[in-house]
Parts: C-alpha cells; structure tokens; sequence
C-alpha cells in the first residue's frame, strides 16, 4: 500500500508571523492523524521557524524550490546543503509557476532532481499541460514528455524517494478541477509511463499526488482513485481548517 501524501504549497504567501499561526492551527488539527503523510511548503523566509515549530510532531518539512548547484555565485538561489540544515525533507521540483515564469525546462528539473535525490532529499516532481494542450488533445504528449524529460536516468531504487504530482495547469488557481475520472486517468497514464521507464515494481511503488485545486469538499472523491496517492495543495493549504479537511479525507 502506498501512504498517502499531502503537501502544502504557500507558494509566496505568509510572513514568519503569519506561518506560526498557520502552524500553530495545523498541529492542533492534525495531532490525531495517521497514515498519511503531511508535509508544509512554506516561503524560505519562514522555514527554519517553521522546522522549529513541527520538530516534535509528524509534519514533515519541504521547500519550494532548489537549486542544482553545491555553492558559489549564484544570486538568489538556495543550496541542499542550506535547507537540510533546516531538517528539510521535501522539495518541489518543476513546479508549473516554474517552468512558465522563471523558464524552467525538463532538463533543467532532471538536474534538480538528480541533485536533490544524490544528498537525500525527496523532489515532488510536478508535470502537467495548460489548457490549450488538453483542448488541443495533446495531454498524454506533453505529460509523458515532462515525466520522460524531468525523470532521465533515474534509477529504479531511487523512484522509492520521488513523488510525481500532476497539477493540470489549467486548474491551478482558476477554481477548475479534473473530474475525478480525467485526474485518474492522467495517474494511471503516469505511472504506465513509469513502468516503461524503470519498471512496474517501481512504478506500482511511485506516490502520485493530485495538483490542481483540491479542497476538502472534492478530496474525498480525488482520493478514493486508486492511482491518486494525494494532492499538492495550494490555495487550501493557506488555511489550518482546510488543509487539515484534506489530509484527514486520505486517512
């Protein structure tokens, strides 16, 4: 059985002030928990007081971003190195947000991923077609291309520490989401992608999570897919009540 996760991602979203009292709100919901895995995503600014704050809960802590790099002259990035200091257990690798605004490519991702999983840390790794590609019938294409592309040449045993999250890019904040029938049928899509990659051992192990404007009233449903492992969230995980509602409807 694989144990589902769910992420937060606050996206550039909360001060220290404000992630202490969203913190604050989610240890007190989701202290009964169990069985599936809770990770936040906070803004680089708030995770060492965030790490502070869930040391002594089961939140894990990830990260929105990496760079591919060890050290040196890179203005503005952020290293391993830096964010296992902070007890960082998840990045957010390929993110849409990403790879439109900043012109993050598949190759790009494959050498985050590649560095994030050589020093231990677990990338989720997000593809997904905007909505010009599923209108225009091309999904599977340009999935397959990024799974393909941002996964290169990694190996079987080290598919256990990935997480893919498909987020249609056209459900991101638009208040659209996938039925539950068309997010499955992209999973399963994904994970037969996997299986010819690396083989089905590998694949059938791959949490795959759910991206594009899951909240608690439709989690349920996303959930009970048997391809849909749980959700990247965004808007939803802004507020305790709501993104603890998503993690209990994977228990």
């Amino acid at each position: 059985m694989r144990k589902k996760i769910v992420a937060g991602n606050w996206k550039m979203n909360k001060t220290v002030e404000e992630a202490v009292a969203l913190v604050e709100g989610l240890k007190l919901e989701l202290a009964d928990v169990v069985g599936v895995e809770a990770v936040v995503c906070p803004p680089f600014t708030a995770l060492k007081t965030v790490s502070d704050l869930i040391a002594d809960t089961e939140i894990k802590l990830g990260c929105q971003n990496m760079s591919d790099q060890d050290d040196g002259a890179y203005t503005g990035e952020v290293s391993h190195t830096m964010l296992k200091e902070l007890f960082v257990k998840y990045v957010i690798l390929g993110h849409s947000e990403r790879r439109e605004y900043y012109g993050e490519t598949d190759a790009i991702v494959n050498s985050k991923v590649k560095k994030a999983l050589s020093k231990n840390l677990r990338p989720i790794v997000c593809v997904g077609e905007k909505l010009e590609d599923r209108e225009g019938g091309n999904t599977e294409k340009v999935v397959e291309e990024q799974v393909r592309g941002s996964l290169a040449d990694i190996t079987a045993e080290q598919f256990e520490d990935v997480v893919v999250a498909y987020e249609p890019v056209w459900a991101i904040g638009t208040g659209k989401t996938a039925t539950a029938e068309q997010a499955q049928e992209v999973h399963a899509f994904i994970r037969g992608i996997v299986a010819d990659m690396v083989g089905q051992e590998a694949a059938d192990g791959l949490r795959i999570q759910y991206g594009g404007s899951m909240k608690p009233a439709n989690a349920p449903e996303l959930l009970s897919q048997p391809d849909i492992d749980g959700g990247l969230i965004g808007g939803a995980a802004l507020e305790a009540q709501s993104f603890a509602g998503i993690v209990k409807a994977g228990m």
